[in-house]
C-alpha cells in the first residue's frame, strides 16, 4: 500500500485550520490561489477558468475573494460558485469545461476553522504528487500579517447549484418517495438549499434540523459528527431514515427507522452485497481505507466479492477504484465514492443509492444492516502538540507489539495521525471484545507516556 507523499500545506483532505492562523487567512489564500494558477500555466494551461464553491463560514466570503486575487493576478480566470455542496463543484468543473475547481471549506470541523480543496478538470480531487507541485510554487510571505485590501470589485459569478439538484433528482424515479417521511440534517452548512430541494421535489415529507445557517453553527451540535439529534427525530416523526450531511455535503450519516446510526461501513456493505446479487458490483469490488471494520470484508466476500483496502482519505479511495476498474468505495466515515453518479464523494448520492436499495428489497434499513456482522472495533485519539514519528516512541511501539501478538492473526492495530488535525488516533479490532477493549486502553497510556498530550 503507497503512502501518501509528503506535503507542508496539504493534509489528507486539502488545506485545513483555524481561520486567521498561519496558513488560513486571506494573505496565505492569495498565495496558494497565485501557485495553483502557476502550475496550471506549467502544465500548459493559461487562463483556464477556476470555479470556486464554499460553504457556510462566515469566513468563507473573504477567503473566496483572497483566493480569487490570487488566481488571477497569475492568470487565471476565477468564478464564484457561491454556497453549493462540495460534489456540486466536483461535477461542474467536468460539465462547465472549468480547468481546476476548488472548495472552500473545512468540511466536519467546527466554524472557527476553514481551509480548501482542489479538484482537477475530470472532478477528482487532485493527486498528492499535484498538491506538491502546487505548495513548490507557493511564494513566501513577506512576513507582515497583511490581508488582500478590498478594491470594491467581486469575483463573477456562476450558478451551479441548479444544475447539481437537477441530476440528484433522477438517481431516483419521479416522485417516488411521495409517501415517506424523512428526517434531514444538513449540519447548517452547504446541504441546506439542495438535499431538502431533492428529497421535495421527490414528493418526500421532510422534518429538517441544522436548516438555518447563521456563518457560526455550521457543524454546532448537527450534521454527520452529532447524529444524536436526528436519531430522535427519526423516532418521533416516524420517519423511513434519517440522513445527516457533514458542512460541505460530501459525506452523510444515515439512521434506520428505530433511530440507530448506520455508518459508512454499513452503508457500503448494503450497497455492495446488494449489487453483487444482482451482478452489478463493477469488477466484482468494493474499495475502502485501512479504517473500515474487517467485517466489511467478510461479508462482501461472502457475497462473492472482493474489498481492496488504501490509506485513509476518499481522494485515495477514487485513486484506486480507478486503478482497480471498480465503481463503489468509501470511507467508514460516511463518505461514498459511487462513479456512477460523480466523480467524488456525494453524501446526498449516497444516501439516494441507499434509499433504492430500499425500494429494489421492499426490506427497511433496521433489517439491511443486518448484512454486516462487525468485528469487535474500538478506537479512541489525542491531542498532541508535536506529532512525533510512531516508530520513534519507545512506550507506545512495545505496547503495539504485546497487543498484536494477544492479537494474533484475527485482528489488527492501526496507529495513524490526523492528516487535517493534531490528533494521534488509535483503532484496535479483533474477536475477543475484553482484548480489544484493554489493548486501547494500553496504546493510549503508553502514547501519554511518550507523547506531549494536550
Amino acid at each position: 500500500m503507497d503512502k501518501p507523499v509528503k506535503r507542508q500545506y496539504f493534509g489528507t483532505d486539502g488545506i485545513r485550520g483555524p481561520f486567521g492562523g498561519p496558513v488560513v487567512n486571506e494573505d496565505f489564500f492569495a498565495r496558494i490561489g497565485k501557485a495553483a494558477a502557476r502550475w496550471l500555466e506549467s502544465r500548459g494551461i493559461q487562463g483556464g477558468k477556476v470555479l470556486i464553491g464554499r460553504d457556510t463560514r462566515a469566513s468563507g466570503a473573504d477567503l473566496v475573494r483572497a483566493l480569487g486575487v490570487g488566481l488571477n493576478s497569475a492568470g487565471a480566470s476565477a468564478v464564484s460558485a457561491g454556497i453549493v455542496p462540495t460534489p456540486a463543484v466536483s461535477a461542474a468543473v467536468v460539465h462547465t469545461g472549468a480547468s481546476l475547481g476548488a472548495v472552500v471549506t473545512a468540511s466536519h470541523n467546527p466554524a472557527a476553522d476553514n481551509g480548501v480543496k482542489f479538484f482537477g478538470a475530470d472532478g477528482a480531487k487532485l493527486s498528492d504528487e499535484d498538491e506538491a507541485a502546487i505548495e513548490s510554487f507557493i511564494e513566501p510571505s513577506d512576513g507582515k500579517a497583511k490581508v488582500v485590501p478590498d478594491d470594491g470589485e467581486e469575483l463573477p459569478g456562476e450558478s451551479i447549484l441548479e444544475s447539481y439538484v437537477s441530476a440528484s433528482t433522477k438517481i431516483l424515479p419521479t416522485k417516488s418517495l411521495k409517501g415517506w417521511t424523512i428526517a434531514l440534517d444538513t449540519a447548517n452548512g452547504a446541504t441546506c438549499n439542495s438535499s431538502s430541494a431533492v428529497l421535495y421535489f421527490m414528493g418526500a415529507k421532510l422534518t429538517c434540523i441544522g436548516d438555518h445557517p447563521d456563518g457560526q453553527n455550521i457543524n454546532k451540535g448537527v450534521g454527520s459528527e452529532h447524529p444524536g439529534r436526528l436519531a430522535l427525530l427519526v423516532v418521533s416523526s416516524g420517519a423511513r431514515l434519517g440522513i445527516a450531511h457533514d458542512g460541505d455535503g460530501d459525506r452523510c450519516v444515515i439512521c434506520d427507522e428505530e433511530g440507530s446510526v448506520l455508518d459508512g461501513d454499513e452503508v457500503l456493505t448494503i450497497l455492495a452485497t446488494h449489487a453483487l446479487a444482482r451482478g452489478t458490483l463493477v469488477a466484482k469490488t468494493l474499495v475502502v481505507t485501512i479504517q473500515s471494520n474487517l467485517g466489511v470484508d467478510a461479508a462482501v466476500a461472502a457475497a462473492g466479492g472482493r474489498v481492496v483496502r488504501t490509506p485513509v482519505g476518499d481522494r485515495y479511495v477514487a485513486q484506486r477504484m480507478r486503478a482497480e476498474g471498480a465503481a463503489l468505495g468509501g470511507e467508514s466515515s460516511g463518505h461514498i465514492v459511487n462513479f456512477s453518479v460523480g466523480p467524488t464523494g456525494d453524501g446526498l448520492a449516497a444516501a439516494l443509492k441507499v434509499i433504492e436499495v430500499m425500494f429494489e428489497t421492499g426490506k427497511p434499513l433496521s433489517r439491511l444492516r443486518k448484512v454486516l456482522k462487525k468485528f469487535p472495533q474500538v478506537s479512541a485519539g489525542l491531542t498532541v502538540r508535536e506529532k512525533k514519528p510512531v516508530d520513534t516512541l519507545p512506550h507506545l511501539c512495545a505496547a503495539m507489539t504485546e497487543l498484536e501478538s494477544k492479537l494474533g492473526s484475527s485482528g489488527r492495530i492501526l496507529v495513524r495521525y490526523s492528516g487535517t488535525e493534531s490528533k494521534i488516533r488509535f483503532l484496535v479490532e479483533g474477536a475477543d471484545d475484553d482484548v480489544v477493549r484493554s489493548g486501547l486502553e494500553s496504546l493510549v497510556a503508553a502514547a501519554r507516556i511518550d507523547l506531549d498530550v494536550l
